[in-house]
């Protein structure tokens, strides 16, 4: 029997949730040191799954596959293509700094402002050992998200990642809030809530499909179903195929978030800590999108052919109108959100594109909106903390006192906008590409997301960063060795990545094209044919 690296790789942070729950509440920092260790132990195992996974061979590797609900044909069964792997490699890589930058976001608070935290009665606690857990149990069900290959297990984790965040976004909100204490907590109440009852009302709807699909198919698994569907032993109804297809799409959807399922995002990612925003967007809700590459369009390839111009034309409105209202934000985490929502357009136009280069730059838009957004509200985060406020009118100035943080923050905005030589410009040149080739009306419209795209990230940075420096931020520190170990290395990788994808298009090109063929679908051919220097002499 073969090493189970896939369910170890997911296990770890599992049992690490566990083990730090479990420190004694006087422990806070060893919990903090132990969370992290965990993370990095997930990071190694996942570069091996990285490493040990062959482009070149079986569309699903490390395969893993045990009896689990006999009675009802629901099995353990795991396995990783290419798009998973890199999906895997982008959570496991992310938790580290996302558990570095939330160091003291659980730490006990003063009941009173002006003091320094200290462990006393006097003091109101929050649970640092349960925000950590949290963390790196949100970690272990991406991560096997990302593996199963059973649709009944994928959708209990599906629904299971929703515990967690639940509890993060409304018990470990943002500090830096306009409001008193009772009305922050009221928001963090509120958008705790719309984010459970959006994903959940997607679940339930997906819920009845994943049944649909077992009375049609008689079993869970993906690979099964998928391939007596490509060799015509599986045949579906039209309108059963378009009715699965929707409710499998819906709860996707509503995770990805596409227009108009979107509005819990901006108030989550908004009163969530800016380490659980970057939880949220740049981690969790690459489910959505990685579920619509490998359920929907493997599933219901029919179903899939004949939504795209819709969905198409829904990623469009997402794309511009996400971008407008980014435009518009006076809060620097609803910016980013919003933000997200139009980038999240952009890998969803991709992935309906139907084209090599279209679903090759939306999985790599996966991954570079990962990396991008975590630097870009990381960096805000250190300086909401240092001022206390999420408002853009209350900073300005910043790149005179904190020269570093600016640098780092402009970088993080320039890779927002897809500045070519960061990573994000190779995967939106690519989506709008692939776009054009099939829908060229689409890919020019698309084309109006960068433009907006530069506005609300160089508006933003002249408004915090340039300017007199206002009196609130004189004596505002510069990032500290904490802070930088968290923002360098995610700048490093956006620049490796933007002047040198290889190493990750090597691994997700074979996926598209399996991709590609379940649904029988070719790229468009050149409509002005090319003339060679023989004919044209």
């Amino acid at each position: 029997m073969s090493f189970p690296l896939l369910t170890v790789t997911a296990a770890v942070p599992a049992a690490g949730a566990i083990l730090t729950a479990a420190v004694p509440a006087a422990r806070r920092t060893a919990a903090k040191w132990l969370a992290l260790l965990v993370s990095l132990v997930t990071l190694v195992l996942a570069a091996v799954v990285f490493v040990r996974f062959e482009p070149g061979g079986a569309r699903y590797q490390l395969v893993e596959s045990h009896s689990w609900i006999k009675d009802f044909g629901v099995r353990y069964e795991l396995g990783v293509d290419g798009i998973g792997v890199a999906l895997i490699a982008l959570t496991a890589l992310l938790i580290p700094f996302v558990v570095l930058a939330g160091w003291h976001d659980a730490d006990p608070s003063p009941a009173a402002g002006g003091e320094t935290p200290k462990e006393t009665k006097n003091y109101r606690w929050r649970p640092t050992q349960g925000f950590f857990a949290l963390i790196l149990m949100v970690e272990a069900m991406v991560i096997l998200s990302f593996e199963a290959t059973d649709v009944f297990l994928f959708y209990i984790l599906f629904e299971a990642m929703l515990i967690p965040m639940y509890f993060l976004i409304g018990g470990f909100g943002d500090r830096a809030h306009a409001g008193s204490d009772e009305n922050a907590a009221a928001q963090r109440s509120y958008a705790a809530v719309k984010f459970l009852l959006y994903n959940l009302v997607g679940g339930l709807i997906m819920l009845a499909a994943v049944i649909g699909l077992y009375v049609v198919a008689g079993n869970f698994s993906l690979t099964e179903i998928a391939e007596a569907r490509a060799s015509g032993q599986l045949e579906m109804a039209t309108n059963t195929e378009r009715l699965l297809f929707l409710g499998f799409f819906f709860a996707f959807a509503v995770k990805a978030p596409l227009w108009p399922l979107h509005t819990w995002l901006p108030n989550a990612m908004g009163e969530a800590t800016a380490p659980v925003a970057v939880l949220i967007t740049a981690v969790v809700d690459k489910v959505g999108t990685f579920a619509m590459l490998r359920f929907c369009l493997q599933l219901f390839p029919e179903a899939s052919k004949w939504a795209t111009p819709v969905i198409v034309a829904l990623a469009l409105i997402s794309i511009v109108y996400g971008a407008l209202l980014a435009v518009g934000q006076r809060d620097i985490k609803r910016l980013v959100a919003y933000a997200s929502i139009s980038h999240f357009g952009f890998i969803i136009m991709g992935i309906f594109a139907m084209t090599t280069q279209g679903q090759s730059g939306a999985t790599l838009y996966m991954v570079n909106h990962g990396i991008s957004t975590a630097a870009l509200m990381l960096v805000a985060g250190f300086l909401i903390t240092r001022r206390g406020s999420r408002l853009i009118a209350d900073y300005g100035g910043v790149q005179k006192v904190a020269p570093v943080l600016a640098g780092t923050f402009l970088i993080g905005g320039l890779a927002t906008l897809s500045l070519p030589g960061l990573a994000p410009f190779v995967s939106e040149f690519l989506v709008l590409v692939g776009t054009y080739a099939r829908y060229p009306v689409a890919g020019v419209i698309a084309t109006t997301g960068i433009v907006l795209a530069a506005l609300y990230t160089l508006v933003l940075y002249q408004r915090t960063m340039t300017g007199p420096v206002k009196e609130e931020v004189r004596t505002m520190p510069d990032l500290r060795a904490r802070e930088l170990a968290v923002v360098v290395p995610l700048i490093a990788l956006l620049i490796f990545l933007g002047v040198f994808p290889k190493p990750l298009t090597e691994i997700v090109d074979p996926a598209v094209n399996h991709t590609l063929s379940d649904v029988r679908q070719q790229d468009p051919q050149p409509t002005v044919p090319i003339q060679n220097a023989e004919a044209a002499k």
